[in-house]
């Protein structure tokens, strides 16, 4: 959209609060929230920065929603924001960085360490020490026998498995063990997991004794070494708050901005006890482009710190679907007005504290902020180096075949430099041995899917497709033809240099930026193989005819040759290089093919 084209449709809107969204091709690119939607809309014909410059020019509409109160705009932009992740916000990120821990929505539940809980298991956590969690969850297996496998491994069942033999597990999958008796078994792992530590730690104790009374002093010292993680695990790290108005729950934010890219560290206390520490990623764009014709508070909100804003989004974001505190610790005030008055008819204190133990703890949550993470460093070198914005989130993009033959593309993601599997995407792609023309096929669905709404996935950052300039040439006729505007890049693996529109680069083998490319590619390869080999060697050929030759040797033939037609062409000393082939098999190969 143009200037002009933006003042025209901020004619047509009314001068009342609410939401505004910035979309293209039904993609929303940026949300805001407005006190006045016509003027707020109108200031986006002249933005500041280069950034909304290009956002409001990629855009070719402007979907307004009408609230009732400035605070039901501020939520709705909250949730809007969560559920499109648009790119140019500040957004809060889903913090990948701790473990939780998980009981399964099952008849007998299981119990898991995982980063991703499903939705309808209930989640204990964020912790910050994985290794401190697995020890106190596989205390509690040997204590309360709670099962750790799959539903699939569960199901259909006819003899216990070898956690039972060990003693990690009751067994409920053969009947070893009543329903309710389990039952009761998962309440006492729940109580411990809501802050009753004797319901492991007795048992342990009494079992360390018995170890030491027996003389067996090695075990009792491994019981003692757990007993004390399991003792040590509700403190929280020993830190004792207090509230200046006696409040019983307190939330201590602090707040690091690097680059594009914000940390939130947050700390929460119950009565007087740290209990929970937990850090999110936000991207923090350089400004939010509101310019122009101005109220009063909205020109305070546009003079905010980048801290500042972080904090607005932040809170609006984060608390929109959870239990406020009963106070909240800022390093700075968040500057919007909107926020204070969400906040006040809520009963939530907002202070910044100076000095004293309140601002102690916020010079605590400062700290945890800034500590820096690994993984962020590729990410955020490879968007400088190839001048875009993000490169938090990266799919790549394979395709695997036998010439021609059981074709398949993978699609891969990665979230500031981790694989999310549940993003992960196969696709079997017509046959032909044209890699070009499989790739851009492949890329044609992905780029179909995001335009049309049809993918439930966020739009990522950057593209990585696995090959050279040729591949990379191929991806971007399809992301042309279907207008989907997200950068790609290819990686080859013979020289590992890195293809663009705009050149070759040739960086460092240390360089960390390539590091996370090589992984991203490597992913995306592996998995397109597997794909590949599971088509293949479910495919029905005419092999299933052949006397002699089962399951496992047409899987062998077919993975050795690649398809029927290689097997018809080989020589007999090849064939007999298969394990399993035999003078006799060959012979009938050589008669029934």
């Amino acid at each position: 959209m143009n200037a002009p084209a933006v003042r025209e449709r901020a004619d047509d809107l009314p001068r009342e609060p609410g939401i505004y969204q910035f979309r293209r091709n039904g993609t929303t690119l940026y949300v805001g929230k407005a006190v006045d939607l016509r003027d707020r809309v109108r200031s986006y014909a002249g933005p500041r920065s280069q950034r909304i410059a290009r956002m409001v020019e990629r855009a070719d509409d402007v979907e307004v929603a009408v609230t009732d109160t400035e605070t039901q705009a501020l939520l709705l932009e909250a949730n809007l924001i969560k559920r499109h992740q648009p790119r140019y916000n500040v957004r809060l990120k889903d913090d990948k960085s701790y473990p939780l821990v998980q009981l399964t929505d099952h008849a007998a539940p299981r119990i898991e360490v995982t980063r991703d809980p499903a939705e309808d298991a209930v989640a204990y956590g964020p912790f910050t020490d994985k290794g401190r969690v697995e020890t106190v969850v596989k205390a509690l297996r040997e204590t309360y026998g709670v099962r750790g496998c799959s539903d699939h491994k569960y199901a259909n069942r006819d003899r216990p498995c070898l956690d039972y033999e060990v003693g990690l597990c009751t067994a409920p999958c053969t009947g070893e063990i009543s329903e309710d008796a389990y039952a009761g078994d998962v309440a006492s792992v729940r109580r411990f997991f809501e802050g009753e530590t004797g319901v492991l730690s007795d048992p342990l104790r009494r079992e360390m004794e018995r170890a030491a009374e027996n003389r067996e002093f090695e075990r009792a010292a491994n019981l003692r070494d757990r007993l004390n993680v399991v003792e040590s695990f509700h403190e929280g790290g020993g830190e004792a708050v207090s509230s200046q108005d006696g409040a019983r729950s307190v939330d201590v934010v602090g707040v690091a901005i690097e680059g594009g890219d914000a940390t939130v560290a947050r700390l929460h206390s119950e009565g007087g006890q740290l209990v929970d520490r937990e850090r999110h990623r936000l991207a923090a764009p350089a400004d939010d482009g509101n310019t122009g014709e101005r109220g009063e508070s909205e020109n305070r909100r546009a003079d905010r710190s980048g801290s500042a804003r972080v904090l607005s989004a932040f809170l609006t974001q984060y608390y929109a679907e959870r239990d406020l505190p009963d106070a909240i610790l800022l390093p700075e005030h968040h500057g919007d007005p909107e926020i204070d008055a969400w906040l006040d008819a809520e009963g939530v204190a907002v202070r910044v504290p100076g000095a004293g133990r309140e601002g102690k703890l916020v010079e605590l949550a400062l700290k945890n902020a800034r500590r820096r993470g690994g993984d962020r460093d590729g990410t955020r070198i490879l968007a400088d180096e190839l001048g875009i914005d993000s490169a938090d989130r990266i799919e790549g993009f394979d395709v695997s075949h036998a010439h021609g033959s059981a074709v398949v593309g993978s699609n891969v993601a990665f979230v500031d430099g981790d694989p999310v599997k549940a993003d992960y995407r196969r696709k079997k792609l017509d046959e032909r041995n044209d890699d070009y023309a499989n790739m851009r096929a492949l890329l044609r669905w992905r780029a179909e899917r995001s335009v049309d709404g049809r993918d439930d996935r966020p739009d990522p950052d950057l593209l990585l497709i696995d090959g050279g300039e040729g591949q990379l040439d191929a991806a971007r006729d399809a992301l042309t033809e279907t207008g989907w505007d997200v950068p790609a890049v290819a990686l080859a693996k013979d020289q590992e240099l890195v293809v663009t529109p705009s050149g070759v680069y040739d960086w460092p083998d240390d360089a960390p930026q390539l590091h996370l490319l090589q992984r991203v590619r490597d992913e995306a390869h592996r998995f397109a193989v597997q794909y590949h080999q599971t088509v293949r060697d479910e495919v029905s050929t005419v092999l299933d005819d052949v006397p002699g030759v089962g399951p496992e040797t047409r899987k062998s033939l077919l993975r050795r040759f690649g398809s029927v037609e290689n097997i018809r062409d080989a020589s007999p000393e090849e064939l007999r290089t298969v394990d399993g082939i035999g003078a006799k098999t060959v012979e009938t190969l050589s008669t029934r093919l």
